[in-house]
Protein backbone atom coordinates (compact mmCIF):
# COMPACT_ATOMS: atom_id res chain seq x y z
CA UNK A 1 0.00 0.00 0.00
CA UNK A 2 1.48 3.32 -1.07
CA UNK A 3 1.11 6.41 -3.21
CA UNK A 4 4.18 8.54 -4.02
CA UNK A 5 7.48 7.94 -5.80
CA UNK A 6 9.11 7.27 -2.41
CA UNK A 7 7.24 3.93 -2.28
CA UNK A 8 8.26 2.78 -5.77
CA UNK A 9 11.71 1.31 -4.90
CA UNK A 10 10.06 -0.88 -2.25
CA UNK A 11 7.45 -2.08 -4.73
CA UNK A 12 10.18 -3.04 -7.19
CA UNK A 13 12.28 -4.68 -4.46
CA UNK A 14 9.39 -6.87 -3.26
CA UNK A 15 8.61 -7.73 -6.89
CA UNK A 16 12.17 -9.05 -7.31
CA UNK A 17 12.19 -10.88 -3.95
CA UNK A 18 11.15 -14.45 -3.21
CA UNK A 19 7.82 -13.23 -1.83
CA UNK A 20 4.57 -13.31 -3.77
CA UNK A 21 2.99 -9.90 -4.15
CA UNK A 22 -0.75 -10.42 -4.72
CA UNK A 23 -1.95 -6.84 -5.23
CA UNK A 24 -1.15 -3.17 -4.80
CA UNK A 25 -3.41 -0.68 -3.01
CA UNK A 26 -3.05 2.99 -3.89
CA UNK A 27 -5.05 6.21 -3.99
CA UNK A 28 -7.60 7.17 -6.67
CA UNK A 29 -6.41 8.93 -9.83
CA UNK A 30 -6.42 12.70 -9.35
CA UNK A 31 -6.60 15.71 -11.70
CA UNK A 32 -3.18 17.21 -12.42
CA UNK A 33 -1.47 19.63 -14.78
CA UNK A 34 -2.96 22.47 -16.78
CA UNK A 35 -5.53 20.23 -18.42
CA UNK A 36 -6.58 18.78 -15.04
CA UNK A 37 -6.58 15.31 -16.57
CA UNK A 38 -6.76 12.34 -14.23
CA UNK A 39 -3.31 11.04 -13.36
CA UNK A 40 -2.47 7.81 -11.49
CA UNK A 41 -0.18 7.71 -8.48
CA UNK A 42 3.46 6.74 -9.14
CA UNK A 43 2.78 3.46 -7.32
CA UNK A 44 -0.13 2.61 -9.61
CA UNK A 45 1.94 3.33 -12.71
CA UNK A 46 4.64 0.90 -11.62
CA UNK A 47 2.13 -1.70 -10.38
CA UNK A 48 0.52 -1.83 -13.82
CA UNK A 49 3.95 -1.92 -15.48
CA UNK A 50 4.85 -4.97 -13.37
CA UNK A 51 1.50 -6.63 -13.99
CA UNK A 52 -0.15 -6.33 -10.56
CA UNK A 53 -3.80 -5.45 -9.93
CA UNK A 54 -4.13 -1.97 -8.42
CA UNK A 55 -6.95 -1.45 -5.96
CA UNK A 56 -7.93 2.22 -5.52
CA UNK A 57 -10.45 2.51 -2.70
CA UNK A 58 -11.89 5.94 -2.03
CA UNK A 59 -12.63 4.84 1.55
CA UNK A 60 -10.41 2.39 3.44
CA UNK A 61 -13.32 1.69 5.80
CA UNK A 62 -15.66 0.52 3.03
CA UNK A 63 -16.91 -3.09 3.48
CA UNK A 64 -16.52 -3.75 -0.26
CA UNK A 65 -12.81 -2.95 -0.02
CA UNK A 66 -12.43 -5.21 3.00
CA UNK A 67 -14.07 -7.98 1.00
CA UNK A 68 -11.58 -7.48 -1.84
CA UNK A 69 -8.69 -7.78 0.62
CA UNK A 70 -10.09 -10.94 2.23
CA UNK A 71 -10.47 -12.55 -1.21
CA UNK A 72 -6.75 -11.94 -1.81
CA UNK A 73 -5.86 -13.83 1.42
CA UNK A 74 -2.74 -11.76 2.18
CA UNK A 75 -0.35 -13.00 4.88
CA UNK A 76 1.09 -9.52 5.40
CA UNK A 77 0.41 -5.93 4.36
CA UNK A 78 3.34 -3.61 3.61
CA UNK A 79 2.66 0.13 3.90
CA UNK A 80 4.72 3.12 2.71
CA UNK A 81 3.64 6.76 2.59
CA UNK A 82 -0.04 5.85 2.53
CA UNK A 83 -2.92 6.40 4.94
CA UNK A 84 -3.73 5.31 8.46
CA UNK A 85 -5.27 1.83 8.25
CA UNK A 86 -8.49 1.05 10.13
CA UNK A 87 -8.50 -1.90 12.53
CA UNK A 88 -10.74 -3.87 10.14
CA UNK A 89 -7.92 -3.85 7.56
CA UNK A 90 -5.16 -4.64 10.07
CA UNK A 91 -7.05 -7.72 11.24
CA UNK A 92 -7.25 -9.31 7.78
CA UNK A 93 -3.65 -10.60 7.31
CA UNK A 94 -2.50 -13.19 9.91
CA UNK A 95 0.90 -11.45 10.18
CA UNK A 96 -0.60 -7.96 10.45
CA UNK A 97 0.99 -5.01 8.68
CA UNK A 98 4.40 -3.37 8.63
CA UNK A 99 5.42 0.15 7.72
CA UNK A 100 8.63 1.77 6.52
CA UNK A 101 9.27 5.13 8.21
CA UNK A 102 12.11 7.41 7.02
CA UNK A 103 13.64 8.22 10.40
CA UNK A 104 15.28 6.44 13.30
CA UNK A 105 12.14 5.98 15.36
CA UNK A 106 11.09 7.01 17.93
CA UNK A 107 12.68 10.27 16.68
CA UNK A 108 10.66 12.23 14.13
CA UNK A 109 7.33 10.48 14.31
CA UNK A 110 4.88 12.16 11.98
CA UNK A 111 4.09 13.02 8.39
CA UNK A 112 7.29 14.87 7.37
CA UNK A 113 10.35 13.25 9.01
CA UNK A 114 12.82 13.99 6.21
CA UNK A 115 11.99 17.70 6.03
CA UNK A 116 12.11 18.11 9.81
CA UNK A 117 15.43 16.27 10.11
CA UNK A 118 16.95 18.62 7.51
CA UNK A 119 15.47 21.72 9.15
CA UNK A 120 16.97 20.69 12.48
CA UNK A 121 20.41 20.26 10.93
CA UNK A 122 20.68 16.56 11.72
CA UNK A 123 23.75 14.78 10.36
CA UNK A 124 22.36 11.26 10.79
CA UNK A 125 18.91 9.86 10.07
CA UNK A 126 17.77 6.47 8.86
CA UNK A 127 14.92 4.13 8.05
CA UNK A 128 12.85 1.99 10.40
CA UNK A 129 10.44 -0.86 9.77
CA UNK A 130 7.72 -1.21 12.39
CA UNK A 131 4.70 -3.37 13.08
CA UNK A 132 1.71 -1.10 12.58
CA UNK A 133 -0.31 -0.45 15.74
CA UNK A 134 -3.25 1.75 16.70
CA UNK A 135 -0.83 4.65 17.45
CA UNK A 136 0.69 6.35 14.43
CA UNK A 137 4.41 5.51 14.01
CA UNK A 138 4.53 3.96 17.49
CA UNK A 139 4.48 0.22 16.73
CA UNK A 140 7.19 -2.26 17.70
CA UNK A 141 10.48 -1.82 15.82
CA UNK A 142 11.46 -4.59 13.41
CA UNK A 143 14.72 -3.30 11.88
CA UNK A 144 16.60 0.00 11.58
CA UNK A 145 19.43 1.30 9.44
CA UNK A 146 21.36 4.54 9.96
CA UNK A 147 21.97 6.86 7.01
CA UNK A 148 24.35 9.83 7.02
CA UNK A 149 22.96 13.21 5.94
CA UNK A 150 25.56 14.79 3.66
CA UNK A 151 26.27 18.53 3.75
CA UNK A 152 24.92 18.94 0.20
CA UNK A 153 21.80 16.82 0.71
CA UNK A 154 18.41 18.36 0.12
CA UNK A 155 14.99 16.77 0.49
CA UNK A 156 15.16 15.25 -2.98
CA UNK A 157 18.55 13.57 -2.68
CA UNK A 158 17.99 12.37 0.87
CA UNK A 159 14.53 10.99 0.04
CA UNK A 160 15.92 9.04 -2.91
CA UNK A 161 18.66 7.49 -0.78
CA UNK A 162 16.31 6.61 2.09
CA UNK A 163 13.80 5.07 -0.33
CA UNK A 164 16.46 2.81 -1.85
CA UNK A 165 17.92 1.74 1.51
CA UNK A 166 14.44 1.35 2.97
CA UNK A 167 13.38 -0.93 0.11
CA UNK A 168 16.17 -3.37 0.97
CA UNK A 169 15.35 -3.12 4.67
CA UNK A 170 11.70 -3.96 3.97
CA UNK A 171 12.60 -7.14 2.11
CA UNK A 172 14.98 -8.08 4.93
CA UNK A 173 12.14 -7.47 7.41
CA UNK A 174 9.68 -9.63 5.46
CA UNK A 175 12.30 -12.39 5.25
CA UNK A 176 12.80 -12.30 9.02
CA UNK A 177 9.09 -12.30 9.79
CA UNK A 178 8.51 -15.23 7.45
CA UNK A 179 11.22 -17.39 9.03
CA UNK A 180 10.44 -16.26 12.58
CA UNK A 181 14.03 -15.08 13.11
CA UNK A 182 12.94 -11.46 13.56
CA UNK A 183 11.40 -10.47 16.88
CA UNK A 184 10.04 -6.88 16.93
CA UNK A 185 10.92 -4.86 20.04
CA UNK A 186 8.99 -2.09 21.83
CA UNK A 187 9.75 1.35 20.48
CA UNK A 188 9.73 3.56 23.57
CA UNK A 189 9.84 7.36 23.46
CA UNK A 190 12.41 9.75 21.99
CA UNK A 191 14.34 11.47 24.82
CA UNK A 192 14.80 14.51 22.57
CA UNK A 193 11.03 14.71 21.90
CA UNK A 194 11.71 15.29 18.19
CA UNK A 195 8.52 15.28 16.13
CA UNK A 196 7.71 15.61 12.43
CA UNK A 197 4.21 17.07 12.08
CA UNK A 198 2.59 17.83 8.75
CA UNK A 199 4.16 20.76 6.90
CA UNK A 200 2.20 23.99 6.44
CA UNK A 201 2.85 27.23 4.52
CA UNK A 202 4.46 28.90 7.56
CA UNK A 203 7.16 26.21 7.65
CA UNK A 204 8.33 27.20 4.17
CA UNK A 205 8.75 30.88 5.05
CA UNK A 206 12.31 32.08 5.58
CA UNK A 207 12.88 34.00 8.80
CA UNK A 208 15.98 36.12 8.21
CA UNK A 209 16.30 36.77 11.94
CA UNK A 210 17.55 33.19 12.30
CA UNK A 211 21.24 32.20 12.06
CA UNK A 212 22.43 31.61 8.51
CA UNK A 213 22.95 27.86 9.07
CA UNK A 214 19.32 27.47 10.16
CA UNK A 215 18.11 29.27 7.05
CA UNK A 216 20.23 27.14 4.72
CA UNK A 217 18.89 24.01 6.42
CA UNK A 218 15.32 25.20 5.84
CA UNK A 219 16.09 25.84 2.18
CA UNK A 220 17.52 22.30 1.87
CA UNK A 221 14.38 20.89 3.48
CA UNK A 222 12.13 22.36 0.76
CA UNK A 223 14.30 21.70 -2.28
CA UNK A 224 13.79 20.70 -5.04
CA UNK A 225 10.11 21.38 -4.26
CA UNK A 226 8.11 23.32 -3.25
CA UNK A 227 10.90 25.80 -2.34
CA UNK A 228 11.54 27.96 0.71
CA UNK A 229 9.83 31.34 0.38
CA UNK A 230 10.68 34.97 1.03
CA UNK A 231 9.46 38.30 -0.38
CA UNK A 232 11.35 40.54 -2.82
CA UNK A 233 9.75 43.90 -3.57
CA UNK A 234 6.28 42.52 -2.85
CA UNK A 235 6.71 39.36 -4.95
CA UNK A 236 7.24 35.82 -3.79
CA UNK A 237 10.82 34.64 -4.22
CA UNK A 238 11.59 30.95 -3.83
CA UNK A 239 15.11 29.83 -2.94
CA UNK A 240 16.15 26.27 -3.82
CA UNK A 241 19.88 26.26 -3.12
CA UNK A 242 22.06 28.35 -0.82
CA UNK A 243 25.19 28.32 1.31
CA UNK A 244 26.29 30.17 4.41
CA UNK A 245 28.49 33.25 4.12
CA UNK A 246 30.36 35.54 6.49
CA UNK A 247 28.66 38.84 5.61
CA UNK A 248 27.09 40.93 8.35
CA UNK A 249 24.15 43.28 8.34
CA UNK A 250 20.58 43.82 9.40
CA UNK A 251 18.66 40.52 8.93
CA UNK A 252 17.08 40.33 5.47
CA UNK A 253 19.33 43.06 3.99
CA UNK A 254 20.82 42.29 0.57
CA UNK A 255 24.59 42.68 0.97
CA UNK A 256 25.80 41.94 -2.57
CA UNK A 257 24.11 41.94 -5.96
CA UNK A 258 26.93 41.70 -8.53
CA UNK A 259 26.41 38.15 -9.73
CA UNK A 260 25.49 37.04 -6.22
CA UNK A 261 22.48 37.50 -4.01
CA UNK A 262 23.89 37.50 -0.49
CA UNK A 263 21.47 38.25 2.32
CA UNK A 264 22.27 39.06 5.94
CA UNK A 265 20.95 36.77 8.67
CA UNK A 266 21.00 37.04 12.45
CA UNK A 267 24.54 35.71 12.36
CA UNK A 268 26.44 35.43 9.10
CA UNK A 269 24.78 35.58 5.71
CA UNK A 270 23.10 33.40 3.11
CA UNK A 271 24.38 33.20 -0.47
CA UNK A 272 21.44 32.28 -2.67
CA UNK A 273 22.44 30.08 -5.62
CA UNK A 274 19.19 28.96 -7.28
CA UNK A 275 16.04 31.07 -7.16
CA UNK A 276 12.65 31.61 -8.75
CA UNK A 277 10.70 34.88 -8.71
CA UNK A 278 6.92 34.74 -8.85
CA UNK A 279 5.86 34.34 -12.49
CA UNK A 280 9.39 33.51 -13.67
CA UNK A 281 11.46 30.40 -14.35
CA UNK A 282 13.83 28.84 -11.84
CA UNK A 283 17.38 29.98 -12.54
CA UNK A 284 20.88 30.46 -11.20
CA UNK A 285 21.26 33.67 -9.20
CA UNK A 286 23.68 35.28 -11.66
CA UNK A 287 21.17 34.83 -14.51
CA UNK A 288 18.31 36.00 -12.31
CA UNK A 289 20.11 39.25 -11.43
CA UNK A 290 20.76 40.04 -15.09
CA UNK A 291 17.04 40.26 -15.72
CA UNK A 292 15.96 41.43 -12.27
CA UNK A 293 18.46 43.86 -10.75
CA UNK A 294 18.21 44.16 -6.97
CA UNK A 295 18.98 47.60 -5.62
CA UNK A 296 21.37 48.11 -2.72
CA UNK A 297 19.72 48.24 0.71
CA UNK A 298 16.84 46.04 -0.50
CA UNK A 299 15.41 43.91 2.27
CA UNK A 300 13.88 40.50 1.86
CA UNK A 301 11.08 39.53 4.19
Amino acid sequence: MGNPAFAVPALRAIHLSTHQLVAVVTGPDKPAGRGRQLRPTPVKEVALELGYPALQPADLSAPDFHGQLRDLKPDLIVVLAFKFLPDEVLQIPPMGAINLHPSLLPAYRGAAPIRHALMQGETVTGVTTIAISSRIDAGDICLQREVAIEADDDHGSLSDRLAAIGADLLVETIDGLETGSLKPRPQGEDPGKRRAPKIGPADMHIDWSQPSANIVNRIRAFSPAPGAVTQLNGKRLKIFSAETGTGQGRPGLVLRQNGQLEVAALSGSVRCKLVQLEGKQRMATADFLKGTPVAAETRLG
